[in-house]
């Protein structure tokens, strides 16, 4: 049996589910319809039986609506009863850390126990985006454990500057990563991990295992647990979901030839487009798109061979209603 998968690791249809929505402005619409459709995603996820809702910081991306991240929190916190509502994640070298503690302590105070802080250190852009978030970057990968070890003085009190609200916060802080540097960090303070393979595969089993290696217990965590994140896309068969994902595809391709736009409709001709082949990376075809049954089968290999604990779940589609429905196969098949 791999390492990577303890004797008693759970069954797969046991695996908790969650979201990561990148709130998705579509071709043809706005920013404002991008929020509407994501509280209603929210809602469905909540009676579908999900675990987390989490949005991600991007900036300077048209194709994204959730670069205040904190505000988008709030809006789908406030639209929910139950489901936990957090980020996937915040960038915290964008931010001082004072600002991040005081947003995320006004969220807990407003839907308390309801709140997940998930932290990377990317920029979540472009470099000029960055500088202008920043107005520096001076900044080295060192001094990102220094930016959480000050984050959470502020929340346990520790720190002669006072968060208001924010001190004495209970918010769950996750490392997230693709690669090894947050794997370990995560490890060393004994933190829960959530690792973005659905856009570095290539180094997943790898991170992973340098996490539970080099874990250490800690009074948040006791045991390493670990939430992968994953590109899905189902519908009710292969060539239906194939067609869809050709919108994640093309924002993908436009991403990397550095020209991000709106999520653009579904085409049935992907391959065909101009810089396909050159500029194609292996997050395109990491992804797990199919018809229920092969979508069953690509999650269930995934979790034997990671051990996941959670996964966490993506995919970028054009039509609401195909949105929703991929989200509730996944839910239907896993539950």
């Amino acid at each position: 049996m791999n390492s990577l998968i303890s004797s008693n690791a759970k069954r797969w249809k046991e695996i908790p589910l969650s979201i990561l929505d990148l709130v998705p402005v579509l071709e043809g619409s706005d920013a404002r319809t991008s929020f509407q459709n994501s509280v209603d995603l929210a809602q469905h996820a909540e009676n579908w039986g999900y675990n987390r809702f989490w949005v991600a910081e991007h900036h300077n991306n048209p194709g994204i609506a959730s670069s205040a991240t904190s505000v988008v929190i709030g809006h789908i916190a406030g639209a929910t009863n139950t489901i936990r509502v957090g980020s996937g994640g915040v960038m915290l070298p964008n931010h001082a850390a004072l600002i991040i503690a005081e947003q995320f302590g006004t969220l807990d105070s407003l839907y308390p126990g309801r709140i997940d802080l998930g932290l990377g250190r990317a920029p979540g852009t472009d470099q000029l985006t960055a500088y202008a978030l920043r107005r520096t970057l001076n900044q080295k990968a060192e001094d990102f454990p220094l930016q959480v070890e000050e984050l959470e003085a502020y929340f346990n009190g520790s720190s002669r500057i006072r968060a208001v609200p924010g001190e004495g916060a209970s918010i769950p802080i996750w490392l997230l990563g693709s690669s090894g540097f947050s794997a370990q960090l995560a490890a060393y303070k004994g933190l829960p991990f959530s690792f973005a393979s659905h856009f570095a595969p290539d180094n997943t089993l790898t991170a992973i295992q340098l996490y539970r290696d080099n874990f250490q217990p800690s009074d948040v965590l006791k045991e390493p647990y670990v939430m992968l994140g994953v590109s899905v896309i189902a519908a009710d068969t292969d060539e239906e979901a194939e067609r869809i994902a050709s919108s994640q595809k093309q924002a993908l391709l436009s991403l990397r030839s550095g020209m991000p736009t709106k999520l653009q409709p579904p085409v049935d001709n992907f391959e065909s487009l101009q810089g396909f082949g050159m500029n194609a990376g292996s997050e395109i075809t990491a992804s797990i798109i199919g018809s229920p049954t092969t979508t069953r089968e690509k999650l269930e290999e995934l979790i034997l061979k990671t051990g996941a604990n959670e996964l966490i779940i993506t995919g970028q589609i054009y039509s609401h209603e195909a949105r929703l429905h991929s989200y509730e196969i996944i839910a239907n098949m896993m539950g």
